[in-house]
């Protein structure tokens, strides 16, 4: 059986100390083969651990959540380990003894250690990652950072997240070019159905392609290889918007043979607030331009889209933490136990008939993030019912084609907190809301 000493073990976190509530010591970066291996040792396929709430809960207590909230808005920013919060907070410490020195001298080049491991986790060049604040300021600087004419078309879904639409809405009112978007079926099951969708609307003068690889909005995965490939074929670049997919499901990005990657480490890594990530193919960098100024022998170094002026260290080194702890869990149970938390709730509310679940349930199309609907009930009203009266936080979506809400639980979230979940949209789907 999977023990808490032996997972408190494998994240560097004694047994006692944490039974005693005392200060825990960090895990070390040359922990990590040892985090692997400890935890290689429980048998069962993904699968068989994703129902194994021994192993779950000794995930969750590494969280400091407040337990009574159910956040199951973990699509939006997750909590990071307590263990990460605590290396943030030492390197903070450490960086104000003399900033000049502790932060610029000690800190900063200690980043490239971080940008190796991210590196090699994901199948990529450590000279193809630069670490960003956010998915959107790495998606910008792809957006912004690529030559583009009056006239020019770029090519994207009506599903695409609201900040990225926008920054090309301003670069039409800026310099004239053309954004064209289009509807994709929700959910989406037929994956060559969307590669066909993108290329029936490419045109001669077609230089772009924008593309969620998870949409916010459902948790629909999307082709990204396939359509990569297609648009290579009409010579038209792709813009990947992986914010929501990195560490949520398992996958390499080498494996999407893309140009580009943008993510938000805050997410699915757990890392601290404020990190993401961009990967840029290392022949591609050259041609785009870093959303800050850079000088010109920086033009074909991945580092030139972290020239944003003072920065901290201390977030940046904590995503080595994180990462350390992702891989404790390991990528493939981490999907399959999202998976499973979806499926638990979203078989038992598709019991009734007034529910309508607008992602898909098939393997692979899409993982712990889903939108479901109560017929008649509107999702802003449900969003802050199900808050004010049982303390759940979910997300209401609203799109022209579909609405319902949000729901994304993360590998804290416990069983009990899922069937109060439920409970409570049962009761609106047989009582309604409050008038």
């Amino acid at each position: 059986m999977y023990t808490r000493r032996r997972f408190l073990g494998a994240i560097g976190l004694p047994s006692f100390a944490a039974a005693a509530g005392l200060p825990l010591p960090l895990p070390r970066l040359g922990d990590t083969a040892g985090i692997l291996e400890t935890l290689a040792g429980h048998g069962g396929t993904p699968d068989e651990v994703a129902e194994d709430e021994d192993f779950w809960a000794e995930v969750a207590r590494a969280f400091t959540v407040d337990r009574s909230l159910v956040n199951l808005n973990n699509g939006g920013v997750s909590p990071a380990p307590g263990y990460v919060q605590e290396a943030m907070k030492r390197h903070l410490d450490y960086s104000n003894k003399a900033p000049v020195y502790t932060m610029w001298r000690i800190l900063e080049p200690q980043r490239e250690a971080v940008r190796e491991r991210v590196a090699r986790e994901w199948g990529v060049d450590a000279e193809e990652i630069a670490f960003t604040r956010n998915a959107s300021e790495s998606l910008q600087a792809v957006q912004f950072g690529i030559d583009l004419e009056p006239g020019d078309e770029v090519l994207t879904t009506n599903q695409d997240y609201g900040r990225m639409v926008t920054t090309f809405q301003q670069r039409e009112r800026r310099e004239g070019i053309v954004l064209k978007q289009f509807p994709i079926p929700v959910p989406a099951e037929d994956p060559a159905e969307i590669v066909r969708l993108f290329e029936e609307r490419i045109t001669p003068r077609t230089r772009l392609i924008l593309m969620c690889h998870m949409i916010n909005l459902t948790g629909q995965i999307l082709p990204v290889r396939e359509v990569v490939a297609m648009a290579r074929r009409h010579d038209v670049r792709v813009i990947v918007d992986g914010a929501h997919a990195l560490a949520h499901f398992d996958f390499e990005i080498s494996d999407l043979e893309c140009d580009n990657y943008s993510v938000s480490l805050h997410k699915w890594l757990f890392a601290p607030h404020g990190t993401g990530l961009l990967y840029v193919r290392r022949e591609r960098i050259a041609e785009i331009w870093p959303l800050m100024a850079a000088p010109e022998r920086m033009n074909d170094d991945i580092r030139k889209f972290e020239e944003i002026g003072t920065h901290p260290a201390a977030p940046y080194l904590a995503i080595a933490e994180a990462l350390t702890f992702h891989q404790g869990i390991g990528g493939k149970r981490k999907e399959a136990r999202l998976t499973h938390l979806r499926d638990s709730w979203a078989n038992r509310l598709l019991e009734h008939d007034r529910v309508r679940l607008h992602t898909s349930l098939k393997p692979g199309l899409a993982c712990g993030i889903a939108c479901v609907e109560i017929e008649d009930v509107d999702p802003g009203d449900l969003t802050s019912w199900l808050f004010q009266e049982h303390r759940i936080i979910v997300t209401p979506i609203k799109h022209d084609e579909f609405q319902g809400i949000r729901v994304s639980p993360s590998v804290y979230t416990t069983p009990e907190e899922i069937d109060r979940f439920v409970d409570a949209m049962e009761h609106v789907v047989g009582e309604g809301l409050p008038a």
